[in-house]
This record gives C-alpha cells, sequence and structure tokens, in this order.
C-alpha cells in the first residue's frame, strides 16, 4: 500500500466512517447496532469542536477509495488520544495501518503531548501487536461486556 495517500479527514468522510465501524464490527466481532452510533457521536464532537493545532485525523485512501482512518484528540494538555483506528479488510497487513499509526503519534509529538493512550479489545491482534511493537505499554484489560458481546477491553499508552 505504498502508493495510498493519508489525507486530511473531512466532515464528508464521517458517514463512510460510522458505515464501516458498523459494518466491519457487526461482522469480525459481533457488535450490536449500538456501536455505529457511538461512533457517529465521536465524528460530531470532532466536527464541532476539534481544534486543528491539538487535535487531528487522516484518512487513508488509494484511487480515491477510502481505506481506513486515524484520530488524535485531546484528553487534556500533556495527554492525547488515539482513536477511530480502522483499516478496511483488503487494505490490512500491508503496513498502512503502522502508516497510520506513526503519522497520528507523529503529530501529537509535535502539539506538544508528553503521552498518547487509547482504548481498544484484546480480539484486535494485530493492531495490539503493532501498538506493543511500535513502544506502546499495556496499562490495563478487564472483562467487559460492551456492544452486546463479552469482549477483554484493553488501556494502552505510550510516551512521547
Amino acid at each position: 500500500m505504498e502508493d495510498a495517500v493519508l489525507r486530511p479527514f473531512h466532515p464528508d468522510d464521517a458517514a463512510w466512517l460510522v458505515e464501516q465501524h458498523g459494518l466491519l464490527y457487526a461482522r469480525d466481532e459481533g457488535f450490536d447496532d449500538s456501536f455505529a452510533p457511538l461512533v457517529a457521536s465521536i465524528l460530531d464532537d470532532f466536527i464541532a469542536n476539534s481544534d486543528p493545532e491539538l487535535e487531528r485525523g487522516w484518512i487513508a485512501e488509494q484511487d480515491g477509495q477510502r481505506l481506513g482512518s486515524i484520530f488524535c484528540v485531546a484528553v487534556d494538555r500533556n495527554t492525547a488520544k488515539l482513536r477511530l483506528f480502522l483499516l478496511v479488510p483488503k487494505a490490512r497487513g500491508l503496513g498502512l495501518g503502522k502508516r497510520l499509526l506513526q503519522a497520528c503519534t507523529a503529530f501529537a509529538r509535535g502539539a506538544g503531548y508528553k503521552e498518547m493512550v487509547l482504548w481498544t479489545h484484546e480480539s484486535h491482534t494485530a493492531a495490539c501487536a503493532l501498538y506493543k511493537a511500535s513502544g506502546w505499554e499495556l496499562t490495563d484489560s478487564k472483562a467487559v461486556h460492551s456492544f452486546g458481546v463479552d469482549l477483554v477491553e484493553q488501556s494502552w499508552k505510550i510516551r512521547l
């Protein structure tokens, strides 16, 4: 996926992101229909309130087709949060996730954040392996029932 480009998120990408999160998480994880509205509310908040100096979203695309996303949002002035990291199945395992993660953490570092955190699920083995290989540290893991399924929630962080 060397020829894929990373471009800034635009508000007209939101519907695609909500749809992809809903479809892929239902198919791959068995999530119920409460997940897509959560993604929509995260994006609505980002569109309405993000500070472009401290927060940013990227869309990966190739030949005009969207392939994935990643977002950096502020928790506070010292901590950024990685959100909405997604790759469509055909774009997985080709290095594009690593490019997105590197762009996001480089932005957070450049914006002056001291650390970055994220929340995910243990079942996302490829993403978790990428986080670990990139220097992220698993800080918490717990069993939960969310989005209609039993999951193991994970929290990760990295010092920037």
